[in-house]
């Protein structure tokens, strides 16, 4: 991971969305920003850690706290996966992987004993001045929702 700590400036982005236009993290500025890296659209745990958000939404919300999905899946490909779970939460397609890199979660990973590249699943809590206040890394997704929310709401 490229290390990104509390404390430091979290890199901004602009890119696509689901339902149209696009989506930047300076955008929300003078508000907290739950941004929650994932691999793959409608795979099992990706799955559930959407739900799970969605789930939380409007106590999100509630605490002014803005929520966005990143994976490398297509704006498309997020279009139907928000609609066949009903997904609420903003989901950017970062196709060119400049989010996931700048963030430093394009790594290798093993499966069986095959290696490839892919996202490592990673959420950060970004604070209303756009500094990182907490990371989660190799997310472990059951409970990860509510954890980020309390964190959310004690800024």
């Amino acid at each position: 991971m490229a290390g990104l700590t509390p404390g430091e400036l979290a890199p901004d982005f602009t890119l696509p969305r689901d339902g149209g236009g696009t989506i930047s993290l300076s955008a929300f500025r003078g508000r907290p920003v739950v941004l929650f890296f994932y691999p793959k659209d409608d795979t099992k745990s990706c799955t559930l850690e959407a739900i799970s958000f969605t789930e939380l939404a409007s106590d999100f919300e509630a605490a002014g706290v803005e929520l966005i999905g990143i994976s490398p899946d297509s704006v498309k490909r997020h279009d139907r996966f928000a609609k066949k779970h009903e997904l609420t939460v903003a989901l950017a397609a970062d196709e060119e992987k400049s989010a996931i890199n700048a963030y430093g979660l394009w790594v290798e990973k093993s499966l069986y004993g095959r290696k490839y590249m892919g996202v490592e699943r990673s959420t950060f809590l970004i604070d209303a001045d756009g500094r990182i206040a907490r990371v989660w890394e190799k997310v472990k997704v059951n409970g990860h929702a509510q954890e980020a929310l309390a964190a959310a709401k004690a800024l």
